[in-house]
């Protein structure tokens, strides 16, 4: 676990911070996948949190999610587009094809069981300091979460900072292979390079502090 800013905290989950997850405000924003149970628990324990919100309900975003929802009586909160993967698990569907070997190993080994939804997520609902932005295209209801006071964005996977191959830092659009319109997903990250990050918290791959608009470099490249 590491402190970024404010009541903001980084919980990486795999080596070279390749699934990660995030406390932002009370609020504990995705879940890894279904073996990070433990490692989140024992954070959860130390930093006590009221809810958990997915940025898109994929298997290495909601895998623990049930559990930690059930153990530490948390609602959970989503897009309205990813609820019926949340709460009935089956969270590849959104997949170009849900069918390869990738996708099937997914579905079996990382991704929990559904879990019920409390409470919607919408474009400029809020989350305590943080607004909540629409960002579909990795997913149809996926979500980021931006504090306009420090300039802080929880991206979720609208971006990479490694090469998922690799594990070498760097940005790059989300795999073509889990993500359901490449098109609209380049659209969201022009919406949120329009934002000026200051800090960029990705589910995959390392804290980005974007001093030399490394960020909006890369988008306008696109």
């Amino acid at each position: 676990m590491k402190p970024i800013a404010a009541e903001v905290y980084h919980i990486p989950l795999f080596p070279r911070d390749s699934i990660n997850c995030y406390i932002i405000e009370g609020v504990l924003i995705d879940a890894g996948i279904r073996s990070s149970y433990k490692q989140i628990s024992r954070v959860l324990d130390k930093i006590p949190v009221y809810a958990h919100a997915l940025t898109h309900a994929h298997p290495d975003h909601q895998g623990a999610t049930a559990q930690l929802c059930d153990q530490f009586k948390l609602p959970l909160y989503c897009h309205p587009k990813e609820v019926g993967r949340a709460t009935s698990g089956l969270v590849t569907s959104d997949y170009p094809s849900d069918k390869n070997l990738i996708a099937r190993f997914q579905q079996k080994y990382w991704a929990g069981p559904g879990c019920k939804v409390s409470h919607t997520l919408e474009e400029n609902d809020q989350l305590g300091s943080f607004r909540v932005i629409a960002t579909p295209g990795h997913a149809s209801g996926h979500i980021s979460f931006f504090r306009e006071k420090d300039g802080l964005l929880i991206l979720g996977d609208v971006a990479t900072n490694m090469n998922l191959l690799t594990t070498m830092p760097g940005l790059h659009t989300p795999p073509d292979l889990f993500t359901t319109d490449k098109a609209t997903n380049i659209q969201s990250l022009k919406k949120l390079s329009a934002l000026n990050p200051a800090i960029i918290c990705f589910g995959h791959g390392p804290v980005l502090f974007n001093k030399n608009k490394t960020f909006e470099r890369f988008v306008a490249r696109l």
